[in-house]
């Protein structure tokens, strides 16, 4: 329960760059869940952006360190293998996909705990890796992260129509990768699906500028929220997601059913 709440200012110093991360995810995030949606894979975020976290787990064992280019490098390596996994089932079990994308978003956590169970500090990476810490996100993490958006939507607005199965999945890896380290698992999975769910009976040419508008305007009053009141910003923000997202679902008429 929450209690004894107290009011406090807003630091944008803190609260900017953290808003800036957000809106940099959701570049990327929010085209790529419409399509996620079209296709009826919802848990594949949450799989690629597991297995991407497994790949930090790995190297924080391995004792290498916790920003640096090996520990990046190996996270990407782990979410293209499951990329390049989830490539493969598509084409020899298309009709089980969904079912295997979340067997492996659970063996991937399973081994992540397992792998964390004799370190002492293992709860709080486990956190650090599901809630994620948008508020302390760096300089240096946002101009990476906006170069690779670029790269991402250059790639998927350019070659969209001969990207493929595995063009798709490859780009998806790189997109998660960035964004799980940078915003936790849950956020990732917010970003991607809630907006896509919120605009998916708006007119198609409609669906991708309202779907950012939407994400943007819960980042900014969850972000907001949690400084003012210092509640825990990456929960305060998937919440205020499900708001803002079930609001605008409401405002777009729904297609006449017919008989």
């Amino acid at each position: 329960m929450i209690t004894n709440l107290t009011w406090h200012e807003v630091d944008w110093s803190i609260v900017g760059p953290a808003l800036i991360a957000g809106l940099l995810v959701l570049a990327t995030h929010v085209p790529l869940g419409l399509q996620v949606l079209k296709k009826g894979i919802i848990f594949i975020d949450l799989a690629i952006a597991q297995i991407a976290g497994l790949g930090v787990i790995t190297a924080d064992a391995l004792g290498w360190e916790p920003q640096g280019w090996a520990v990046q490098g190996a996270a990407l390596l782990a979410a293209l293998a499951g990329a390049a996994l989830l490539t493969w089932t598509e084409k020899r079990w298309p009709d089980i996909q969904e079912a295997l994308i979340g067997t492996l978003f659970v063996l991937a956590s399973c081994l992540g705990i397992l792998m964390l169970a004799g370190n002492p500090h293992g709860g709080e990476h486990l956190k650090d890796l599901l809630v994620g810490q948008i508020l302390w996100v760096t300089t240096g993490q946002l101009w990476s992260m906006a170069a690779l958006s670029a790269v991402v939507l250059a790639l998927w607005f350019g070659l969209q129509a001969r990207l493929g199965r595995a063009g798709f999945y490859v780009l998806f890896a790189l997109a998660v990768t960035a964004s799980v380290q940078m915003v936790g698992v849950y956020l990732v999975f917010t970003s991607l699906i809630m907006p896509a769910l919120a605009v998916r009976h708006a007119p198609p040419s409609w669906q991708l500028p309202l779907a950012w508008a939407t994400g943007a305007l819960a980042y900014g009053l969850g972000l907001s929220l949690s400084a003012v009141l210092d509640l825990p910003s990456g929960a305060v923000v998937v919440v205020m997601m499900a708001l803002v997202c079930m609001l605008a679902a409401s405002l777009i008429p729904q297609p006449k059913q017919t008989n």
